[in-house]
């Protein structure tokens, strides 16, 4: 009996007491994330720049874990000032916070293209959101974690970072920078307490639509992994909740791809 019991709390950590912020949490992998983490008893920050979808899914959790899980702040990554606004609003709600899962990022807009057709306000754009978004909010988490001696820090890379995809040359270069950041920040912050890890997602199908992957294309993603069926954000939620979790307190400085096996490292 008491083995089973053991066998539970491993198999789904506990996140009670605890706060996280999402970034990105108003629609796909974030929003999974969001509802996933206030199941696991964990307050819940929802940063999304859609002020609409944010505020849904901060309804949806309230809904299946109980009034007062969750608020939505608008807020844009790239903005540093927002994003201290934003962080200082779910400190003050919470009274604490311990996780930051920086989810936020531009991909299903961009257009396959080879790199010297990408217009330059579009490569720059991507730029500031899905690495200097991840740097200002880790920034301005940390001194929160590092006041408490505790802290998780999970950054939202992608598995096209080994797989070295072609025509999406920003979007790539972004990823491999949050894996580079991951392992700097990480060296950082260890004394404190804090982990920093990062995760590299496969091709994950969420209700975000995606005009540009062909029927050809998504064939194609199956015929290359080990497991033959689509990746969905709940393939990556268990990672995530380790990670944040006590048990995940000595991983940090780490990229684990969760891909149906397209990739190995």
């Amino acid at each position: 009996m008491k083995e089973d019991k053991m066998n539970d709390m491993q198999a789904t950590p506990s996140l009670a007491g605890r706060v996280a912020i999402i970034t990105g949490g108003g629609q796909g992998i974030g929003r999974v994330f969001a509802k996933g983490f206030a199941a696991a008893g964990a307050k819940v920050g929802i940063v999304e720049l859609n002020e609409e979808k944010g505020q849904s899914v901060a309804t949806e959790v309230d809904q299946q874990s109980g009034p007062g899980t969750a608020i939505s702040i608008q807020a844009d990554v790239a903005d540093p000032a927002a994003v201290e606004a934003a962080v200082a609003a779910v400190a003050n709600k919470f009274g604490r916070l311990d996780i930051a899962i920086n989810n936020a990022a531009i991909f299903s807009t961009l257009k396959m293209r080879g790199f010297e057709e990408i217009p330059f306000d579009e490569w720059s754009a991507v730029m500031r959101v899905n690495v200097d978004g991840v740097m200002l909010v880790s920034k301005a988490c940390v001194p929160l974690m590092r006041a408490q001696k505790h802290g998780r820090i999970i950054n939202i890379s992608s598995g096209v970072v080994t797989m070295g995809r072609p025509f999406y040359l920003h979007y790539v270069t972004s990823k491999a920078a949050v894996v580079g950041m991951t392992r700097a920040m990480a060296r950082e912050v260890g004394t404190d307490g804090i982990t920093v890890n990062a995760i590299l997602p496969g091709a994950t199908f969420t209700e975000v639509e995606r005009e540009t992957v062909s029927a050809e294309q998504k064939s194609q993603i199956l015929n290359m992994q080990c497991i033959k069926r689509h990746e969905t954000p709940e393939d990556l939620l268990a990672s995530a909740l380790y990670l944040a979790s006590d048990g995940g307190g000595f991983v940090t400085g780490q990229s684990i791809a969760i891909d149906g096996g397209t990739t190995f490292r």
